[in-house]
């Protein structure tokens, strides 16, 4: 190895923040199912579109939609942001899946269930997308940080990766399969995190294929209006 590649080599992490949890195939086959329907009727009133990145508009690659009296847009003009109502349609968001909502009760004890579930569709190149990933990122939109995020894998694996609080860090990989669950909650819940590959064709779950990912936030503190 090069003197130049010894300076700018970071070593991966060997542990996982304090806080991260993996649940791995923590929904059974049938209940994946039961998810990808909800999914199919949940997008069938708040259809996937395409979110941009604040100031320079590109687009994000992966489609997006939400579950929830909340939902996650992100646009040009006004950037990141929750808002009651699609960006394309105007609509109310579906409500939470029952599903879910039990998942988010039981593994995080908070008092409140979470007000949005963002519904992730990871395309492979074939469908419109180029391969999505997500860059690493922090959530950190919403005004109640102490609640944790829930995230649920569907379909296609995906290396999920995730650092510490300040960007550019090591960070530690995990291979996500469909079914799986993680939760990031304590030191963990601002750490950066995100996809760098889906492993396409893996899974049949999806009907166009690629992956589906569901993650439950808490917006606001309990009795703030939504």
């Amino acid at each position: 190895m090069c003197v130049k590649a010894l300076l700018t080599y970071k070593a991966p992490m060997t542990d996982f923040p304090q806080g991260f949890a993996h649940y791995p195939l923590y929904f059974t086959p049938a209940e994946q199912e039961g998810l990808i329907k909800a999914v199919k009727e949940g997008i069938a009133q708040a259809p996937f579109y395409q979110p941009t990145m604040p100031r320079t508009g590109a687009p994000l690659s992966v489609v997006m939609s939400n579950f929830g009296s909340l939902g996650w847009v992100t646009d040009k003009g006004r950037g990141y942001r929750y808002e009651p109502a699609h960006p394309k349609t105007g609509a109310p968001w579906p409500a939470l899946p029952e599903i879910l909502g039990a998942l988010w009760d039981k593994l995080t004890q908070y008092p409140a269930r979470p007000e949005a579930c963002l519904i992730n569709w990871y395309r492979q190149a074939g469908d419109g997308g180029k391969g999505a990933k997500m860059g690493l990122h922090v959530d950190n939109d919403e005004n109640e940080l102490r609640a944790p995020v829930v995230s649920v894998s569907l379909g296609d694996p995906a290396m999920f990766r995730i650092g510490g609080p300040k960007r550019g860090g090591p960070t530690a990989g995990l291979k996500l399969f469909s079914g799986d669950v993680v939760v990031l909650a304590g030191e963990a819940r601002l750490c950066h995190h995100g996809v760098s590959k889906v492993y396409y064709g893996e899974s049949a779950l999806v009907p166009k294929g690629g992956r589906i990912n569901l993650t439950m936030r808490r917006v606001n503190t309990i009795g703030t209006p939504a």
